[in-house]
């Protein structure tokens, strides 16, 4: 009797490892996605249709497009790269970190943004005013949105005049915090901030002309980390973001969507 109970022990034992381990393999479906500042709300959006869609949780770290090239050349475990521009991937399949050629899944947008009072309707003009101490821009040599920032600024004629009002953030998001704590007086941002539901109705914003910039074409690569450790889960999140099912989302975020695919 005791040798049965033994034998019906064991096996229980066995099959309870089974559905653990089971259970453990299935909670490490994760790909990890080095995410520009830009995408930040949007990607919660992108993250949540891939993982009902999948089962693959998604994990994005947010930074600067320039920072995130940084550390994945020194090692860091990221899957896949979504940047702020295309420069920053070109680079690191030109030096062997991206398995993938950069392919552009949207172009962003800028807006001038702020918490205050200021009557936007002006141009760009009044930030030469007095009242406009602190004008809020991301880092130009890390973040493709501040490059064009300045551009702007320098076309409108209005750089030299402001250029020691400008605070620099290291990338759109602590733009962002500049305005919203109101230490910057306005600052330019992404367009896809200001519609997303956590900023939507904070503030006042106005879009910045695109006349004046060029549209920042956002580019996506599958790195050489997601190629030998995550291949599968990297693969499937690079088709995503390609799909139809992305395009409606980034669209409500603001993003012009023109899927220009790289050549073979």
């Amino acid at each position: 009797m005791l040798k049965k109970f033994s034998i019906i022990l064991t096996a229980l034992l066995i099959i309870g490892s089974f559905i653990f381990n089971s259970e453990a393999i299935a909670s490490d479906k994760t790909v990890t996605v080095a995410t520009a500042a830009n995408v930040q709300f949007a990607m919660n959006a992108l993250k949540d249709e891939f993982e009902k869609q999948t089962g693959i949780k998604v994990k994005p770290i947010i930074s600067s497009s320039g920072k995130l090239t940084s550390q994945i050349m020194n090692g860091a475990p990221f899957d896949v790269f979504i940047s702020a521009d295309i420069e920053f991937p070109e680079r690191l399949y030109k030096e062997g970190f991206a398995i993938t050629k950069p392919c552009i899944y949207a172009h962003g947008l800028i807006v001038l943004w702020t918490m205050k009072d200021i009557d936007l309707s002006k141009g760009l003009n009044f930030l030469k005013e007095k009242e406009i101490l602190k004008i809020a821009i991301a880092n130009p040599k890390t973040a493709p949105y501040g490059k064009e920032t300045i551009k702007i600024l320098k076309k409108t004629n209005v750089f030299k005049d402001t250029q020691k009002k400008l605070i620099y953030g290291e990338s759109v998001s602590q733009v962002n915090n500049y305005v919203i704590s109101n230490t910057a007086d306005i600052g330019f941002t992404a367009k896809s901030v200001v519609l997303s539901p956590e900023m939507k109705n904070k503030g006042k914003w106005v879009e910045v002309d695109n006349k004046l910039y060029n549209p920042i074409p956002q580019g996506i690569v599958i790195l050489k980390h997601g190629k030998e450790n995550n291949y599968d889960f990297s693969k499937k999140f690079y088709d995503f973001i390609l799909s139809d099912s992305a395009k409606n989302i980034l669209e409500k975020y603001g993003y012009i969507v023109k899927i220009d695919k790289p050549k073979k």
